[in-house]
């Protein structure tokens, strides 16, 4: 196992020193991302749906290559998929948990494995708390705030109306910090926190360059043809982008897919935040 040791406060990562109440003392097992990059934290909640999965896989996949560190605390959920996929495409990830570093305390115990892999694969796990701290319910929102604290942007994907990830947006507003969220579903409960903090004006996220222009980037896009954007469409995505020929209003769309009316609206929804198509004036068209 990797040595746990304690950073001097020289060491300490500068954004943490400038929230309302910094840390007075922070360990760490690994290494500290280089200063130069840009750290974007991602949260969510522990009950994910495949919406949830299959966002928060694709939008970090997109991130690949630029000089973005993947913040998170190596909660089950969304927390675990995000650093997964951060590490599969190359990126820096770090994780607060909730717990003191040492194995013996680490939290959750299922995620142990995941935590050496984050080291193992040049990233770090930081925590204020002694090494053989166990979590209790008051340090999950203290390492919140850590986690947004050190961020340049927090971007939530998943929560419901009454969400421990909701704590860590709150905190990321109260430190000048940017809120991102995924919008989903009107029809899902895991989605309730999300829109609302839309409605609230957190910036809405449907795709990683949204991300990249939140984070300062900018973007340079080429054209892709049909066959290359919808390659990895499923039978039922398809379908619908066969259907398109022309725009089409909603009901009527819905119909003629030969789908279940709540299938039909969490497909599209699902199809609108891959950017494969777009509501627009009452109709639905491709994009």
């Amino acid at each position: 196992m990797e040595d746990i040791y304690k950073l001097k406060l020289e060491q300490f990562p500068l954004p943490l020193l400038e929230i309302p109440q910094p840390p007075k003392t922070l360990y760490i097992r690994g290494k500290l991302p280089d200063k130069d990059l840009i750290y974007l934290a991602v949260v969510g909640s522990r009950k994910y749906t495949s919406y949830g999965r299959d966002i928060c896989e694709k939008l970090i996949r997109g991130l690949k290559g630029y000089p973005i560190v993947i913040v998170s605390g190596l909660a089950l959920g969304i927390d675990s998929i995000a650093h997964r996929t951060a590490m599969e495409v190359g990126l820096r990830t770090i994780s607060f948990p909730g717990s003191g570093l040492d194995n013996s305390a680490l939290y959750p115990r299922t995620n142990i494995r995941l935590a050496q892999e984050i080291v193992d694969s040049g990233g770090c796990l930081i925590s204020e708390f002694e090494p053989s701290f166990i979590a209790t319910l008051y340090s999950f929102p203290q390492r919140n705030r850590l986690m947004a604290g050190i961020s340049k942007a927090v971007l939530l994907i998943e929560a419901e109306e009454k969400s421990g990830t909701l704590i860590t947006a709150r905190m990321a507003l109260d430190y000048n910090r940017d809120v991102l969220a995924v919008p989903g579903s009107a029809f899902s409960s895991n989605s309730i926190g999300t829109n609302r903090l839309i409605k609230q004006g957190a910036t809405p996220i449907t795709t990683s360059e949204d991300i990249l222009e939140a984070l300062g980037f900018e973007i340079e896009t080429e054209e892709q043809s049909d066959e290359e954007k919808y390659a990895d469409c499923s039978k039922e995505e398809l379908k619908i982008i066969d259907l398109l020929r022309e725009p089409m209003e909603r009901d009527d769309l819905v119909r003629e897919s030969g789908m279940d009316i709540a299938k039909a609206n969490a497909l599209l929804s699902i199809m609108e935040l891959k950017d494969f198509i777009k509501e627009e004036m009452g109709e639905i068209r491709k994009n």
